[in-house]
């Protein structure tokens, strides 16, 4: 009987919570939440603009792509990169500890984190977008998320943690499980500190007009994954 691909992914999941649970407990920090909580939300698979799966072969190392999750109005940053990305101890700004997930994909590479910047809530729109993918400077890994309305910068490759500007947290991870067989993607839910309620308070009207339906629905069973191009007409290169 073949091993269920979920089962496999969600005690992958526990294991990581596991070991940084044991680095917290080596250095007598007590996490302040459970190691492997995790806000589930609807299992949604990626898809592409034809509702054909998007498989993560798909994806180009070093390149933005974005689709909404957990709900039709929030972006998610979906990224591969050129080598291995490991959980890693993170806090929230409320003093919460967590453990950003692992990469998944045949190279344990793909991650997922959400694009409202955890300092001004900026995010991609279908206009512009202040807060991007772009190239890391000095002492900072080769590609960080960088949103050009307040400088803050994070480190995709160390669970979206802070390396500079206001921003007092880290973007929250979206969970991600990958099917080995078919290389399908699937988004299942969130870790860490999500933004969602100062979000949707923020740009309320704005985003019913953006969407056009409901600020808080759930995404469906299907969600649309898009180039960064694709998904906002202009990219900010935050220069002076």
């Amino acid at each position: 009987m073949a091993a269920d691909p979920d089962d496999e992914h969600r005690r992958e999941l526990m294991r990581q919570a596991a070991c940084v649970a044991g680095a917290w407990a080596l250095a007598g920090a007590l996490p302040a939440v459970a190691a492997g909580e995790v806000q589930r939300y609807p299992r949604s698979l990626l898809v592409d603009r034809h509702g054909e799966p998007w498989l993560a072969r798909r994806l180009k190392v070093g390149e933005a792509f974005l689709f909404d999750y957990p709900y039709t109005a929030s972006p998610v940053f979906l990224l591969d990169f050129e080598r291995e990305v490991k959980p890693v101890e993170l806090v929230t700004q409320d003093k919460q500890r967590y453990a950003a997930p692992a990469g998944v994909g045949a190279n344990r590479s793909i991650v997922a984190f959400s694009a409202i910047c955890a300092h001004k809530l900026m995010y991609p729109t279908p206009a512009i977008s202040f807060i991007g993918l772009r190239k890391g400077g000095r002492g900072e890994s080769a590609q960080v998320i960088h949103c050009c309305g307040d400088n803050s910068r994070y480190d995709p490759l160390r669970g979206a943690r802070v390396i500079g500007g206001p921003a007092p947290q880290p973007l929250a991870a979206v969970l991600l499980e990958w099917d080995s067989a078919t290389d399908r993607l699937h988004a299942v839910g969130t870790r860490g500190g999500e933004m969602f309620d100062a979000f949707f308070e923020k740009y309320a009207m704005k985003l019913e007009l953006e969407t056009g339906s409901s600020l808080r629905k759930l995404s469906g069973p299907t969600v649309i994954v898009q180039p960064a191009a694709r998904y906002s007409r202009q990219w900010r290169s935050c220069s002076v």
